[in-house]
């Protein structure tokens, strides 16, 4: 299903779609960057109040509106007619990447939960690790939406 009247609006649609991705992104990879320096701090410290402050901050003021507009942009770009080609393999890896990083987000505020009720048990190494999977994810999206390999 398609809806003409989106066609004119293609190119600010795309355009939107993209800033919200960027924005989400740059959460996504500050985010477990803001637990790795948690991990060094003291339990109940006025630093440790503080790093949750700013995780609270960064996920909910930025990457929570950031991932919806990217997902509401996306929605309406693939409701645009010619945008998909349905019978192309590629949508559906980047939709399993994207829903892979909305796991992530997922995954990033339960970690929060465990961080602001001072029952975080992974170590630093954990989240610089997980500090990874967000630009593995982003290559992945990148390539099935540029070279559109199948």
């Amino acid at each position: 299903m398609t809806l003409g009247f989106l066609t004119p609006l293609y190119p600010w649609t795309k355009a939107l779609h993209v800033a919200a991705i960027i924005a989400w992104l740059a959460g996504l990879f500050y985010l477990p960057r803001l637990y790795v320096y948690h991990c060094e701090t003291v339990r109940g410290s006025a630093e440790s109040e503080r790093f949750k402050v700013m995780e609270r901050r960064l996920l909910r003021q930025i990457m929570t509106p950031a991932m919806l507009a990217a997902w509401g942009f996306g929605l309406l770009l693939v409701l645009t007619p010619g945008v998909i080609d349905w019978s192309a393999g590629w949508w559906h890896v980047k939709l399993a990447a994207v829903l892979l990083l909305t796991g992530l987000q997922g995954a990033m505020g339960k970690w929060r939960r465990d961080f602001l009720e001072d029952r975080n048990t992974r170590p630093a190494r954990f989240y610089r690790m997980a500090n990874e999977l967000p630009t593995v994810l982003m290559l992945v999206i990148v390539i099935m939406v540029i070279v559109r390999p199948f």
